[in-house]
């Protein structure tokens, strides 16, 4: 189950997974962009659902969790990808889009857990794979609410992995680097923002969606099984980063 996983990073990671032998349901809002997503799932020789999904609706995730269940009897791993963020000075961030970005990244994502980690915990087995930031751990310019929500994201992700370790259930985080995907490329091609981030890399250059997949594909495998409650950078050395020449 890879909620977001119709574009950007969460569609690459479920690509991976279903190129390492996962039958994956990639869910979003839109059902247009799930087809599209499942149609590259099947032609890798997978089963996939088409379901849509909204993580500020409860029912939804609930709807979503009974269907698959029903159709493919059980989720072993749930990746929460979905996700928003803005731009903007603090000082005048609205509280609108504060909630609204809280929700989505932060409570959205508690939601999931909660739907899907209660099957899981039923079962006595399962992978949750969290998507945090580099906001998580360093400060970043005028995006308050994007930061605070995935600190969150890395906090939780912490909290459920010592709840659930003596129940079965693995819960990790990864915090990508900076991935140019098409949400993102004005913001980073050509621009001052775009060229600190690649000061600040010791790989000089962004990294591709692709890349993330490898450490999704780790920590949902059986490989991973005393691997719980770690944030797991995927970041060409940002995070190691210091002075760089």
């Amino acid at each position: 189950m890879v909620i977001g996983g119709t574009s950007g990073l969460g569609r690459a990671i479920m690509l991976a997974l279903a190129e390492a032998g996962a039958d994956v349901v990639p869910t979003s809002r839109r059902a247009e962009q799930v087809d599209s997503a499942a149609r590259e799932a099947e032609a890798r020789g997978r089963r996939a659902l088409r379901l849509t999904s909204d993580v500020v609706d409860r029912a939804s995730l609930e709807a979503l969790l009974e269907s698959v269940v029903r159709k493919l009897g059980k989720v072993d791993v749930l990746v929460n990808a979905a996700g928003r963020t803005k731009r903007t000075p603090t000082i005048d961030l609205s509280e609108k889009d504060w909630n609204d970005i809280i929700e989505t990244n932060l409570t959205g994502t508690l939601r999931a857990c909660q739907i899907f980690g209660r099957h899981m915990i039923e079962r006595r087995y399962g992978r949750i794979i969290n998507i945090a930031s580099l906001t998580s751990l360093i400060s970043m310019h005028e995006v308050a609410a994007y930061a605070a929500s995935k600190s969150g994201v890395a906090s939780l992700t912490k909290t459920l992995a010592i709840e659930w370790a003596p129940l079965g259930v693995c819960v990790n985080a990864l915090v990508p680097g900076v991935f140019r995907t098409a949400l993102n490329e004005k913001l980073l091609d050509g621009t001052a923002r775009g060229q600190e981030f690649l000061l600040r890399t010791p790989m000089k250059r962004f990294g591709k969606p692709e890349e993330l997949g490898g450490a999704a594909v780790f920590l949902a495998s059986a490989s991973a099984a005393f691997v719980t409650g770690i944030t797991l950078p995927v970041d060409g050395g940002f995070l190691a980063s210091g002075v760089n020449q």
